[in-house]
């Protein structure tokens, strides 16, 4: 049934205000074509009342006034109805100016609303995705961390226990120390340590015997290879 009559396809608000702007403005473009004719009436009127004006001013006789006093008052009831129309008109205009605003202001709020509309749906897909909690505990495990590293770095700033004790040891002590290493005689320490290294003669691995954590003694056909390898060097 609503199609038979016409109320079929439904139109959206934005269709309708923009429907609604253009009736408008084509109204208001009616509006001022119709003053702006009204208004070329009323200063033709007004050309013709002037040009009575001096001829009842030049003309003496009252008999000759007359008729030109009577065609002057018909011009000016015509203008007065003329000017009438107008400012009628005039008051429309105004009407659909205003209307033609508040439209405009409309529009621009939805604009705006829809606007604000997908902004919000934006930041909430966005902020859906944090989770408090987790970044609240991700915060104070950064901020426990923080402060680990602040007491490691303390602790490794303050005195060791060696520099302490050096710092015990007066002048005297040291003295005593140095003269005691003064009297004793560290060559013949040296000279047996010496003669140890002389006797037991070079490194088993040096020498041509095998080493004793080899469990099998080397093959003859490994030793000549040896020995080549020792005649060609």
């Amino acid at each position: 049934m609503n199609r038979l009559f016409g109320y079929g396809n439904k139109k959206s608000h934005d269709q309708l205000l923009q429907e609604s702007n253009q009736a408008m403005n084509q109204a208001q473009q009616g509006l001022q074509s119709r003053v702006s004719q009204l208004d070329t009436q009323i200063s033709q009127l007004n050309f013709q009342l002037q040009t009575i004006q001096r001829k009842i001013s030049s003309s003496k006789s009252s008999l000759g006034q007359r008729p030109l006093r009577q065609q002057a008052l018909k011009l000016l009831n015509k203008r007065k109805q003329l000017q009438g129309m107008r400012d009628s008109l005039d008051s429309q205009s105004w009407s659909m100016t205003q209307a033609q605003l508040t439209s405009d202001n409309l529009q621009n709020t939805m604009v705006t609303v829809n606007a604000l509309k997908q902004t919000n749906k934006a930041l909430k897909a966005q902020y859906g995705k944090i989770n408090l909690d987790k970044l609240q505990d991700m915060q104070d495990e950064m901020l426990d961390l923080i402060e680990q590293g602040d007491e490691l770095q303390d602790m490794l700033a303050s005195a060791s226990p060696m520099g302490e004790d050096l710092d015990e040891i007066d002048e005297s002590e040291l003295d005593a120390e140095l003269d005691a290493l003064a009297e004793e005689d560290f060559t013949a320490g040296m000279e047996d340590a010496n003669s140890i290294l002389e006797s037991n003669g070079p490194a088993s691995y040096l020498g041509g015997a095998v080493p004793q954590f080899i469990d099998e003694e080397p093959s003859t056909e490994d030793a000549e290879a040896a020995k080549k390898l020792e005649s060609a060097q």
